[in-house]
């Protein structure tokens, strides 16, 4: 299938969502000492938010809670965990992660290399649920702003991935065909099965292995392996 343009995701995708969060909080931590507020180790503060933030995300995704819940949200589930019941903690180290984490620049093994071989060959477009300001500033900061024709956000389109309407958007925007185009993700239901349901090819990026059923056009371990393919 010769494909003209591919929409890719940003986080967990190409940006290293975990290791640059991780980075941000460790600093965060520090200033705001987690380790003498009853934290036995950042390592077990950030096992609790990383399966809490995913959590709430997909909550977002669903429309279930706004953007502002998500944002602090995340932190004080995470606090109480370790029973601290602090709102205003969590409200200040979710403003400390927003002014910090978006400016982190870890990207996944290959990226850039990916991106060089892609830019000349295909059209290449983001689709994000990620909020606008934060996922322009992680792509300006990590230099790779320049590879994307559009940047399209689930603030911009007014709906969030899977919704059908995100990549019918999307498409219009590009002036895109569903059967020229694939989208690259690491959600199998937001941007695999929703770039499916559209009629678009996908590629599942699943270094974590996670097993499915799902019958999908291509599936990677690592974004070498597009090289390969496309």
């Amino acid at each position: 299938m010769p494909y003209d343009t591919i929409f890719l995701d940003l986080d967990h995708t190409l940006w290293d969502f975990n290791k640059n969060s991780q980075e941000a909080l460790t600093e965060i931590a520090a200033k705001h000492q987690f380790l003498n507020k009853g934290i036995p180790s950042l390592e077990d503060f950030l096992k609790e938010y990383f399966i809490i933030n995913e959590l709430l995300w997909e909550e977002y995704r669903k429309n279930n809670i706004s953007k502002e819940t998500l944002r602090y949200d995340r932190f004080h589930q995470a606090l109480k965990k370790f029973d601290i019941d602090d709102f205003e903690l969590a409200t200040a180290i979710g403003n400390d992660y927003v002014n910090s984490a978006p400016y982190k620049t870890n990207l996944f093994p290959h990226a850039i290399q990916v991106l060089n071989y892609l830019k000349g060959k295909y059209n290449l477009h983001i689709i994000t649920n990620g909020f606008e300001e934060t996922q322009h500033l992680k792509l300006k900061n990590s230099k790779i702003d320049h590879y994307f024709d559009h940047v399209i956000t689930s603030e911009r389109s007014g709906f969030k991935k899977p919704d059908e309407r995100m990549f019918h958007f999307s498409l219009q925007l590009t002036n895109a065909k569903p059967e020229t185009s694939i989208m690259i993700g690491d959600s199998l239901e937001a941007d695999v099965l929703g770039a499916k349901n559209v009629g678009m090819h996908q590629v599942y990026f699943n270094p974590e292995l996670r097993r499915h059923d799902e019958k999908l056009t291509y599936e990677v371990k690592g974004l070498k392996e597009l090289m390969e393919i496309l």
